[in-house]
């Protein structure tokens, strides 16, 4: 019987859950802004007390590897990581993208006769992380930035019904006006972990807890605040 602490914290949505025997037993999220880092611990610790347990009765912790927000996915990592060294428990990661195309699965929100599934992950102005998976969940193209055009993933639109789903969605549907396209704006949520987590733990795909980072994509650039300290 496998327990698996699940922290996704990629984008706005701050979310936690407990895992048992291969089903979601236990679920914490918020949306509220900047509430990250004072929440992710708090979720963790009310998920295992709620089932009775303590992180020494769980196998594992599986953290969103990114892409997505550079302060989110700190957070959650840096939790993550915390929680495998105090415990000596393994830590394990997915992408947030395949979190997304297993969301869509588990909620039913694939439409009939798709092919693709692509998700998205929200970067600036038109321009999305993503890439293309399979309805089966076989990742095709490689996880790149994308600024979204009325050409875009024009070939795979071509071919039949392609789900656009996560928190970039929304926008590109003002500008993929295809017929096949369907959008679903949403954030990847920990509870849809599970498939691409069991997987990971049963592969006994390990992460090093010293030397793990996140998948950024892109590199943080700080910038200077043009407000008047004096």
């Amino acid at each position: 019987m496998e327990r698996i602490v699940l922290i996704e914290t990629s984008t706005a949505l701050c979310s936690t859950a407990l895992a048992e025997n291969g089903a979601i037993i236990s679920y914490r999220e918020s949306s509220a802004p900047k509430a990250h880092a004072s929440l992710t611990a708090v979720f963790v610790q009310e998920v295992l007390q709620e089932q009775g347990l303590n992180l020494s009765d769980c196998d594992a912790v599986c953290v969103s590897m990114g892409p997505g927000s550079y302060t989110g996915l700190r957070v959650g990592v840096s939790t993550a990581k915390g929680l495998c060294f105090g415990s000596g428990k393994p830590l394990m990661a997915v992408g947030t993208l395949n979190t997304l195309v297993a969301q869509a699965i588990a909620e039913g929100l694939v439409p009939e006769g798709c092919r693709y599934i692509v998700p998205m992950i929200d970067a600036r102005r038109m321009e999305v992380y993503t890439a293309v998976f399979s309805h089966d969940c076989q990742q095709i193209t490689e996880t790149q930035p994308v600024i979204v055009d009325e050409n875009s993933f024009a070939s795979q639109l071509e071919e039949g019904p392609v789900l656009f789903i996560g928190d970039g969605a929304g926008k590109c549907a003002d500008v993929i006006k295809h017929p096949n396209a369907r959008f679903c704006q949403c954030w990847p949520k920990a509870s849809a972990m599970l498939a691409p987590a069991m997987k990971a733990y049963k592969e006994k795909r390990f992460e090093d807890v010293a030397y793990f980072e996140p998948f950024y994509l892109k590199e943080f650039v700080a910038t200077v605040s043009k407000k008047k300290l004096f």
